[in-house]
């Protein structure tokens, strides 16, 4: 029988979920660390897959292929592309896109669409009632105005990242729905984004830690 499992890029961020796990039990699987344990009486796991889109995708396959997970959920910080936006928010991704993903010379198809699809955006499950997000998902940090304005007005995104395009990808081609959820770190537009996420990262963490039990709850 499957199980909702989390896939995570950080230790810091897999600590928010662990902290609220009864019975926690640790385990390394093909290098990558999985803690094991119960979350409002259901059994679940936690895959810190690492920081990037190689690492979350190989971390979410992990999960699907080895611990058998029916759902996939992801939890982290996130920086925002909106100044409506303020650190600390906590919003419900709907959909996903790979930002730095460009086949549109060979194919014609928009960046962001992977070669076996004709549109950039991976939809994303829906549960709870937290505010919509649009993640724009790259492998780089996210501190240019220029950068934040095109992925506003190419993709609609309003919060960026590194890990949820690539996670969302495999859990497209493996047919499980895929839930996640932001905690904004920093937002553009504010100061330089990095500044931010230094300095906000440890009061982020400790909001999504204790929304995480809220979160899971709502995944049916």
């Amino acid at each position: 029988m499957g199980m909702k499992v989390f896939v995570v890029a950080m230790d810091c961020e897999a600590e928010t979920i662990v902290r609220n796990l009864d019975g926690a039990r640790r385990e390394t699987l093909f290098g990558r660390e999985v803690v094991r344990g119960r979350l409002c009486g259901a059994e679940t796991a936690v895959v810190v897959a690492g920081v990037g889109k190689v690492n979350a995708a190989a971390g979410a396959q992990l999960a699907v292929g080895t611990l058998g997970a029916d759902a996939l959920l992801n939890v982290g910080v996130a920086g925002g592309l909106d100044t409506r936006l303020s650190v600390g928010d906590i919003l419900r991704a709907t959909r996903a896109v790979q930002y730095d993903f460009d086949l549109s010379k060979i194919n014609g198809t928009p960046v962001g669409t992977p070669n076996e699809y004709k549109a950039p955006f991976f939809e994303l499950a829906s549960a709870g009632y937290w505010p919509e997000a649009t993640v724009a998902t790259g492998d780089r940090f996210m501190d240019d105005a220029d950068d934040v304005a095109q992925l506003r007005e190419r993709f609609g995104a309003n919060v960026c990242e590194m890990e949820l395009g690539a996670i969302a990808h495999v859990a497209r081609r493996a047919g499980v729905p895929l839930y996640s959820w932001k905690a904004i770190s920093d937002v553009a537009g504010l100061g330089t984004q990095a500044g931010q996420y230094k300095e906000n990262l440890a009061r982020c963490l400790e909001t999504l830690g204790a929304a995480v039990p809220a979160l899971f709850a709502a995944v049916p």
